[in-house]
């Protein structure tokens, strides 16, 4: 969403970096651009004027004065202004003493507010909690039938009835109290424009359950229309957040760098996909630094650490290093970083990534074609590449769909990264001794000679048999690093 906006500020900064001072000039002509890059990012105007002023009072003051490198403390304070305007730090969400903490989502149709309804009874779920959802939007066709899918899909029992919006919530406490939910979570009815009606429903059935947050469901490619919305709703329900869906649309993002300045509500939730786990508490200052170009490692180090066993993944990089590392450890590393989420978006996480690496499209079904190549393989293949020789490539390729050529571009692409990981693992080691590498050159036959270097088929017909010993990389056996050696 926020690649237009990340690259202008790439520019801006590549002009100031390196200088060993500002002037009042530079600073000017910095600020200018600022302007007009979150402008054309659609943000508000009176936010822009806001953001930009407290950005030029800190640069031209004693702040960047007795900083060592004026640049840099630029885009620090930018980094600080972005972060305090997106809200500053992350929503913290606390429970009622005595359940059930009720939620009460409110929205326009069309914002995904019973999509995310659901994604956010996925999350407390996740919390360890036990939630109710409750369909509520008896207007819109099929939207309580809607709720129960997700509900399924979630895992999570839904309450409705054909009755009355306002009766439905109110039975729905009484429900969750006699089934022991300590959440509720209720879906109301939505329009495709504010109107009287649609306010006054939901503040009657806010009313009725006192709900102890109050979510507003906003889509983020509306831009400023969403920010119009939000303070609506607020003049009517006193919200406590709001839930920004589609941030990873192609909009320009001002609606996010808005509302908490024009609303005065934080981001509460982001919905960053399609899928129901595409959902998480909205970090302002990770979302500024990956606005900057400045990566998100956090999380990013999240992600990871939702998907991978820690064990396993020391293992792995053990057996990475040790040049032990095999097709099937490959095939498992892929499965694991595809429930990381898109490809792009991690690239996006990354700091320090350039513009051209993060402008790449990558295509999520390469890792497809990927695995396919490699369930493709026997299992001794997957363990020892090495072995597959011109009739296996061929046999590989029929039985995934792609051409020999594409195995055997995997294959030595898969050989260059594990010897090149052995070496630098090598690289500072003590050499191996004169006995050691007599071993590793060559071992004898049973009647003493060396293997013969002929041509022809290396391999046995039929399956490989699988080595219980560690797989060793020809050529390395000596030790020696990608550096010389020692």
């Amino acid at each position: 969403m926020f690649d237009t906006l990340t690259d202008r500020f790439d520019g801006i900064f590549g002009r100031i970096r390196g200088r060993g001072k500002l002037t009042e000039a530079d600073v000017d002509e910095t600020m200018r651009e600022i302007r007009l890059a979150l402008l054309e990012a659609d943000v508000n105007l009176d936010v822009v004027k806001s953001i930009v002023a407290r950005i030029r009072e800190r640069s031209v003051g004693e702040e960047l004065s007795g900083a060592l490198n004026p640049a840099q403390q630029v885009i620090k304070i930018v980094l600080e202004e972005l972060t305090a305007s997106l809200g500053g730090e992350a929503m913290k969400i606390s429970y009622a003493s005595k359940p059930p903490t009720v939620v009460l989502m409110a929205g326009l149709q069309g914002a995904g507010k019973t999509t995310n309804t659901g994604k956010l009874a996925a999350w407390f779920k996740k919390q360890g909690r036990n939630p109710l959802l409750v369909g509520a939007d008896l207007q819109r066709p099929a939207a309580v039938e809607q709720l129960r899918t997700l509900g399924e899909q979630v895992g999570v029992s839904v309450f409705s009835e054909a009755t009355d919006p306002v009766d439905v919530a109110k039975k729905a406490i009484l429900e969750a109290n006699r089934t022991g939910r300590d959440v509720v979570i209720v879906d109301t009815a939505g329009r495709l424009a504010v109107d009287a009606e649609l306010m006054e429903e939901i503040r009657q059935i806010s009313d009725a359950v006192s709900p102890d947050y109050t979510f507003l469901v906003i889509d983020a490619m509306t831009g400023q229309d969403a920010v119009t919305t939000a303070q609506s709703f607020n003049e009517t329900l006193e919200l406590d957040g709001v839930i920004l869906t589609k941030l990873d649309g192609d909009a320009r993002g001002g609606a996010a760098l808005s509302v908490k300045e024009v609303v005065g509500k934080p981001i509460a939730f982001a919905s960053i996909g399609e899928k129901l786990d595409e959902f998480e508490i909205f970090h302002p200052e990770r979302l500024a630094s990956r606005i900057l170009g400045m990566g998100d490692v956090e999380s990013l180090i999240e992600k990871a650490e939702e998907v991978f066993d820690k064990e396993e993944a020391e293992e792995t990089a053990a057996r990475l290093m040790e040049g032990t590392f095999t097709l099937e450890d490959f095939l498992g590393q892929m499965q694991q970083i595809k429930k990381m989420g898109p490809l792009g978006n991690l690239m996006g996480m990354m700091p320090g990534m350039p513009k051209e690496a993060r402008d790449v499209e990558i295509d999520d079904r390469q890792i497809n074609r990927i695995e396919g190549i490699i369930h493709s393989m026997t299992p001794a293949e997957r363990v020892n590449p090495e072995v597959i020789d011109g009739s296996r490539r061929q046999r590989i390729a029929i039985g995934c769909g792609q051409s020999p050529a594409d195995v055997k571009q995997l294959i030595e692409q898969f050989s260059q990264m594990r010897k090149m990981m052995k070496q630098f693992a090598g690289f500072g080691t003590k050499k191996m001794n004169p006995k050691q590498r007599q071993k590793a050159k060559g071992k004898k036959t049973k009647k003493g000679g060396r293997h013969k270097q002929g041509g022809g088929r290396v391999t046995e017909k039929g399956p490989a048999k699988v080595s219980k010993m560690p797989l060793s990389l020809p050529g390395l056996e000596d030790g020696e690093g990608l550096f010389g050696g020692n």
